[in-house]
């Protein structure tokens, strides 16, 4: 294997997944999904059916079942409202600390798969604010687990300065603009394709795609 991607079964995830198999090939691209009681856990379908659209045989899903009992949030609480309280850094789906452990993990398995890169979709242009989305912690934890694992390993976070609008752009470009909009599940109350609308999620996901569109037809007018 060449690349490990961390796949969510939402549109920056698999956006990357496409990314890794044009560049890598399916054979050599392993994808890896987390199941850690999230309130939309159907994701994780979306992920096995994206893994088997790209040809990826090699995926694992992972349960972290103890994260229940470390904190509470709006994504792994059905019943919480999912907002921003007024003066709040970010919304109340973060999860504490939750990228930390999906990339140790993933570069656990990577290692043991002989993989030089992880491949995840975190952006610090266009995302909610969340702490470990953050370049800076990405170079922060891939010299932890280089230090923790005595191992080489890369992490490629190709959306980092990203909009949402210029990565909707690149699955037209890459031809999996169609998968992308109506086969992979970002809304966190658990709606494919363009969500519910309403949480955050979906307004950055579908004011990205409104951009697009227009920046689209600016182009082509």
């Amino acid at each position: 294997m060449k690349c490990v991607v961390v796949l969510s079964g939402g549109q920056d995830s698999a956006t990357c997944l496409a990314l890794a198999v044009k560049k890598f090939g399916a054979d050599e691209t392993a994808a890896i999904t987390f199941e850690y009681g999230q309130r939309h856990s159907l994701e994780t379908k979306f992920a096995q059916r994206l893994a088997k659209r790209f040809g990826v045989k090699t995926h694992k899903l992972v349960r972290l079942d103890f994260y229940r009992d470390l904190t509470t949030n709006a994504l792994m609480s059905p019943d919480a409202k999912i907002g921003r309280k007024k003066g709040a850094k970010c919304p109340n789906t973060v999860v504490e600390g939750r990228n930390a452990f999906f990339l140790l993990a993933a570069a656990v398995w990577a290692k043991e798969l002989g993989a030089g890169e992880i491949m995840t979709g975190v952006s610090e242009a266009d995302f909610s604010g969340y702490p470990d989305c953050r370049e800076d912690f990405i170079k922060a934890q891939q010299k932890a687990i280089r230090l923790a694992l005595d191992f080489p390993v890369k992490i490629v976070t190709p959306f980092m300065h990203k909009t949402k609008a210029e990565e909707w752009a690149l699955a037209e470009k890459l031809g999996i603009l169609d998968i992308i909009e109506n086969e992979t599940l970002t809304c966190y109350n658990g709606i494919p394709g363009s969500g519910c609308g309403k949480c955050p999620s979906c307004r950055l996901r579908n004011r990205g795609y409104a951009d697009f569109r227009r920046n689209s037809a600016r182009q082509n007018g």
